[in-house]
């Protein structure tokens, strides 16, 4: 309930934007769980179908494959009504029913169950009662707890993207915008003359951190609040100021500076406070995420010649490798379990994302497109989302950290670029 009540507040802030995110799922697993979601009783009449948007939700992720209702026997509503074998013959597995109906005081009720088709069983039912405005992160929720039920792993349909957009030959050509994980409800939060870059969310969701070059084109780092709109300068540095990234507990920043001639690493408290130092090379160290444990971060570093891979320990700043497939490693996000480092890798000329599995040392490419960037990695783990371009424009896809399910993001005007996935709000 918690994520539902942040995802409202998020929902509602700054001014709607005038284009959303497609999207298109290109390939999907071989082996996609069959269900029918049958449309909910009540759902045409609503504002939103919340059937519809959990189908949509449960297909983009590739792990399911969602019976078209045109192909039904049957369209049960209520739990008597079930006839299993109706969907049985169809080869379905597993059976979402509802329905959606207005109610005296202004609010839906919103009813759902979860059925699994082959023991005849209920797994699960819930019911909410959501505002006009609350359908669509109902939608998500229930998505999210058909998605963990079956498959162990929460769900992350409930969570926010956020990215930049560039419209050339417009007044305020940058926008850093932020959307559903379905690429609807697309928000405002800057608008600039001058581009912007390295947006990072808090761990908590309520806050973002971004180079903006609005400043007589010199690049600031600014930490947003997205409540209240407010906004304060943490660094501006001679120089460089960039890629900042929030640790785990929300209260420091690591952050890319060369105000003492060479980029390197600095740790700084969110209130632009307490700047600490925490490499000392004659490479280039920038682009840094902190690991799950708070203690480590993986920043790109030019320190063996060329852009690699490197986990420093902030406590006694010591740095070790850990890329070595290729020349050329960089960008890394990491897996919230710590396990996965996810990186940009070039090979034969083509920048594609990569997966290195820290456990068994692996490593394999999950991309197919020639010019990625800026891989973020989904809350659950299941997928990286990330900039590529498609016809000579930049656009958004999303790859499972398996590579076998791959999601195609366009917007309908401009270019996207540096996309973050917000935790789980």
């Amino acid at each position: 309930m918690k994520r539902l009540i942040l995802a409202l507040v998020l929902a509602t802030l700054t001014v709607a934007a005038r284009a959303e995110l497609l999207i298109k799922v290109t390939e999907g697993r071989v082996d996609a769980v069959p269900i029918a979601i049958v449309p909910f009783d009540g759902d045409n009449q609503a504002p939103e179908q919340v059937s519809s948007i959990v189908e949509a939700d449960l297909h983009r992720s590739g792990q399911f494959k969602p019976l078209p209702a045109k192909n039904m026997l049957s369209r049960p509503h209520t739990k008597d009504a079930i006839i299993y074998r109706d969907f049985r013959v169809l080869g379905q597995e597993y059976l979402v029913i509802g329905h959606t109906k207005p109610r005296d005081d202004g609010r839906y009720e919103v009813t759902y169950g979860l059925y699994d088709v082959g023991r005849q069983r209920e797994l699960f039912s819930e019911s909410y009662s959501p505002t006009k405005a609350q359908l669509r992160d109902v939608a998500h929720a229930i998505s999210d707890r058909i998605y963990e039920e079956l498959t162990g792993i929460p769900g992350a349909f409930s969570t926010k993207i956020l990215y930049v957009t560039h419209n050339r030959g417009a007044k305020l050509p940058y926008q850093l915008q932020y959307a559903d994980a379905d690429g609807h409800r697309v928000k405002t939060i800057l608008s600039s003359a001058e581009p912007i870059m390295s947006p990072s969310w808090s761990p908590d969701g309520s806050k973002i951190a971004y180079v903006s070059f609005e400043n007589n084109g010199k690049p600031n780092i600014y930490v947003h609040n997205l409540a209240s709109g407010q906004r304060s300068v943490v660094s501006r540095e001679r120089g460089i100021n960039g890629a900042p990234s929030w640790s785990p507990d929300g209260q420091r920043l690591v952050i890319t500076l060369s105000k003492d001639g060479n980029p390197e690493l600095y740790m700084v408290n969110v209130n632009g406070g307490g700047l600490t130092r925490l490499t000392d090379n004659y490479g280039i160290d920038t682009e840094a995420r902190w690991m799950p444990d708070g203690e480590h971060v993986v920043f790109t570093s030019s320190r063996s010649g060329g852009p690699q891979i490197y986990m420093l320990n902030i406590n006694d700043k010591s740095a070790r490798r850990v890329s070595f497939e290729g020349n050329y490693n960089a960008r890394p996000d990491v897996t919230p379990d710590g396990r996965y480092l996810v990186y940009v890798h070039r090979r034969n000329g083509s920048f594609n994302v990569g997966v290195q599995d820290l456990q068994r040392g692996t490593f394999d490419i999950v991309t197919q497109t020639n010019m990625d960037e800026s891989p973020s990695v989904a809350p659950n783990g299941s997928m990286v989302i990330y900039g590529t371009q498609r016809r000579g424009t930049g656009v958004l896809e999303a790859v499972s950290i398996d590579g076998r399910v791959k999601v195609e993001l366009p917007s309908k005007e401009g270019e996207v670029r540096e996309p973050a996935w917000s935790p789980f709000l």
